[in-house]
């Protein structure tokens, strides 16, 4: 059964509004020709996702963790940065529309944190704010068949992504199926729901925006759970997507220097390669600017050189 939502006027005008993002950032290669932007973005995206959650670690912190760096702060929040990390760092591994795939992100997601990560949830739950309970998840026993529903509708191939993601996370969170990581899982599934056919979602903190007014957040679910359709969830998620999108061609506009160039072009190849590959794949660049940034590649260490003038080849320094 389909979940119950409307389209309305601010809801097209949403789509529409984030479509032509997409497409403007698509055409300036913001996202794929920017490496220090990809990694500041995925530093943001787990930041942001849990600190929605209470975690204390800072940017900066996550940011040392990655480079394996000591990091001081309690052992929870550094157990739920690994975790996040590892499950961002396969997310592409992830099929959207397996449940079986779904359960396995919770499982390295809370790895180390409850009981029974990646099984839904046995007991009943609520969602408690102050005094008041906020929600009341359906009963456990219902769970297994809930979802089941929930991941054929994202089998549908009729449903736009954009609604589809938007659906999902909200009816997940109505769910709730597991005992602790619903609003973690909600929106990394959101998320790969849209990467699925945006490759650019991979790397946009939308998140980010939901931290910063966590209170928007739950009053859109709240709204939604009030109606018994998750139309108003659909306009806040669309909503905080545009801005985030906005936020990304803002501060995506200065040039990549000549080593960022050839960074952004060895994560995408294998293969030993020539300056008419390098330069089919950053198909502005003079052949000049090609053959210097190839010069300066060897010099630096990040490819090795071999033939000469029309037999030249280069291929990726592996460094153990």
């Amino acid at each position: 059964m389909k979940p119950p939502y409307e389209i309305n006027a601010i809801i097209l005008k949403l789509i529409t509004s984030v479509s032509e993002k997409i497409g403007a950032v698509n055409a300036k290669n913001l996202v794929k020709e920017n490496p220090k932007l990809r990694k500041q973005n995925r530093i943001r995206t787990i930041h942001s996702s849990l600190s929605i959650e209470g975690n204390t670690l800072s940017e900066d912190q996550i940011s040392a963790i990655i480079e394996d760096k000591r990091v001081s702060g309690p052992e929870k929040d550094i157990i739920e940065v690994l975790n996040a990390l590892e499950v961002y760092k396969n997310i592409k591994k992830w099929k959207y529309s397996s449940e079986k795939d779904f359960l396995k992100a919770h499982k390295v997601l809370m790895n180390g944190l409850i009981v029974t990560p990646g099984k839904y949830r046995t007991k009943g739950v609520g969602i408690v704010k102050g005094s008041k309970v906020e929600h009341l998840a359906p009963p456990s026993a219902n769970v297994p068949y809930l979802m089941k529903e929930l991941f054929s509708y994202l089998k549908d191939k009729s449903e736009l992504s954009l609604i589809k993601g938007c659906v999902f996370h909200y009816e997940m969170e109505f769910i709730h199926p597991f005992m602790d990581g619903n609003g973690r899982m909600g929106r990394l599934w959101q998320t790969a729901i849209l990467m699925n056919e945006y490759p650019l979602f991979e790397f946009l903190p939308f998140e980010s925006l939901i931290a910063k007014n966590q209170k928007a957040y739950y009053m859109a679910l709240s709204a939604s759970d009030k109606e018994g359709k998750s139309t108003k969830f659909i306009e806040y998620m669309l909503a905080v997507i545009e801005s985030s999108l906005n936020e990304l061609l803002e501060v995506s506009s200065r040039k990549l220097t000549d080593a960022e160039r050839l960074e952004v072009f060895l994560e995408q190849i294998d293969d030993s390669f020539t300056r008419k590959d390098y330069l089919k794949f950053h198909n502005t660049l003079s052949s000049a600017t090609a053959s210097r940034d190839l010069k300066n590649g060897v010099e630096l260490g990040l490819i090795n050189k071999t033939g000469d003038k029309k037999t030249t080849r280069y291929e990726k320094n592996i460094i153990d």
